[in-house]
């Protein structure tokens, strides 16, 4: 499949001249928000197995749309629109290999396209979500999936592999909840020839698994193709504590992107409860270690907006 076609046909712009681990040395760099919330606000419906993944086949141009709001609100990384595709999934949907690797491809040409709305860096990060995301049953927030170590890794290479040869930055491993699946996919990428940052989902001090925080970000220690380690999906007021375990355990910068703090009830399938997500919560991260920061679920391009003073 080729690429999807920009808004004036030409090839979508280079990528950025630093490393993205270049710039995390040198200091903070915002994260784009929740990718769903705002196709939601586009008026997509997102309400089926393949969620915002369905747009890659269905609805490009509301994907980039998507990635340009979050640009123009001052991220400078955008995670892609594969966080719940595999080939799996897509064979449900009647979708062949060749063409499901055509459509993780397309979803790094839809962020890096929408990085020409300005004329600053802006990292494309290949989301790789966890097997229980692919699931749609809510399973990534429970983890121990009654697979080994091996078999999770089996799953995820194909879907690196993809990913990887379509040229983004970085690959994010995230919402990751149970530590063995952490291990699995630091085994799927290796050799991969990317970066890559491990972000588990948490509940406190330990994954949504139960097991102790530590133990799902000690592998990543020791390997140099990390770049960060640190959560997303989780209430911000569990950022900074997790953040200053990962950096303790790992002395790796650490990434943070937690959800808005409402919270989901899937009886009256809404959300409930206070937004928590807030420009003041910004230098305590920073100070446990935070260097790539911004949000995931119901966190929109006002609240990433507001993180930059703008």
């Amino acid at each position: 499949m080729p690429p999807a076609p920009g808004p004036s046909g030409d090839p979508p712009p280079a990528g950025p001249v630093r490393p993205l681990a270049a710039a995390l040395a040198a200091g903070t760099v915002l994260l784009d928000g929740g990718l769903s919330n705002q196709l939601e606000a586009q008026g997509c419906d997102l309400s089926e197995a393949l969620w915002s993944a369905r747009l890659l086949a269905d609805g490009p141009e509301q994907i980039e749309a998507a990635h340009t709001a979050y640009v123009r609100a001052g991220a400078r990384v955008l995670i892609t629109a594969s966080y719940q595709a595999s080939f799996e999934g897509f064979r449900r949907r009647g979708i062949g290999p060749a063409r499901a690797a055509g459509l993780f491809a397309r979803s790094v040409e839809l962020a890096r396209r929408a990085a020409g709305a300005t004329a600053e860096d802006v990292w494309v990060a290949a989301s790789v979500g966890p097997y229980g995301a692919v699931l749609a049953d809510g399973s990534e927030y429970r983890g121990r999936y009654g697979l080994t170590v091996r078999e999770l890794e089996r799953f995820h290479r194909p879907r690196v592999e993809a990913l990887a040869a379509a040229g983004p930055d970085v690959l994010a491993l995230e919402t990751v909840p149970d530590a063995d699946e952490a291990r699995a996919l630091l085994r799927a990428v290796e050799g991969c020839g990317l970066p890559v940052w491990l972000s588990c989902t948490v509940d406190g001090d330990r994954t949504r698994a139960g097991q102790p925080l530590a133990e799902a970000f000690a592998p990543a220690a020791d390997n140099d193709q990390v770049v960060a380690v640190g959560v997303n999906c989780c209430d911000p007021r569990d950022v900074a504590a997790a953040v200053r375990l990962a950096v303790a355990t790992t002395g790796k910068p650490a990434v943070a992107y937690p959800n808005s703090g409402e919270r989901w009830d899937p009886r009256r399938s809404a959300w409930t409860g206070a937004t928590t997500f807030a420009p003041d919560l910004l230098p305590a991260w920073r100070e446990a270690g935070a260097r790539l920061i911004g949000g995931c679920c119901r966190v929109g391009p006002e609240a990433i907006a507001s993180l930059t003073g703008r």
